[in-house]
């Protein structure tokens, strides 16, 4: 016998399959065309208003209890059967279908949620080359190779800023140093813990 999330889906739980989709298009995904009323009518249109907002209330709690958990298939299991065995919680049927739908989601919702609780922006992507100075204002700098690294800041979903900076040899070691210094605090708290 299959396990409760991997029975075929039946007729009557697609609509739910439906709602926790919209749910987690209007709340993780940023699609501001999901509106309740726009699920009610499309899924649930011959339930009155008020039942079903208490539904789509209940199921996005569901959800984000599980998000903000990051819950993998055993914390899953547990806190579906203790959501069944709750008065008032949901069905057993209702929880293999969360279940199917955090199987399908859970990278791309945490994906999103990691994104959304960035503060700043991000390094996205960074080109370099080397060129040799072929005007200054100083003699001894003509002819000296610096390198001019571009890079694209930005959070996703919004426009990317560029940054373009230019090093002579000694300010490029000292960048160097620095970074290096960077990754060597970072090895040690990655490997204490």
């Amino acid at each position: 016998m299959a396990a409760p999330s991997e029975r075929p889906l039946v007729e009557a739980a697609k609509p739910l399959l439906g709602l926790l989709n919209g749910i987690a298009q209007a709340s993780y995904y940023g699609n501001a065309e999901i509106t309740e009323e726009l699920l009610r009518e499309q899924l649930y249109p011959d339930v009155a208003p008020q039942e079903f907002r208490a539904l789509q209330v209940k199921m996005t709690g569901v959800v984000k209890s599980i998000a903000s958990a990051d819950m993998d298939s055993n914390q899953l299991e547990a806190f579906l059967t203790a959501q069944t065995k709750k008065p008032g919680g949901i069905t057993s049927d209702q929880a293999a279908v969360v279940a199917k739908f955090w199987k399908n989601h859970r990278a791309k919702i945490r994906d999103s949620l990691v994104n959304q609780s960035r503060w700043e922006n991000t390094l996205k992507n960074i080109n370099w080359r080397v060129d040799v100075k072929s005007q200054s204002r100083y003699m001894d700098q003509l002819n000296s190779p610096v390198a001019i690294v571009e890079m694209e800041l930005g959070k996703n979903g919004q426009e990317s800023e560029f940054l373009t900076l230019e090093f002579d040899e000694n300010k490029l070691n000292q960048m160097l140093k620095k970074l290096s210094e960077i990754e060597g605090r970072i090895t040690s708290l990655t490997q204490a813990t």
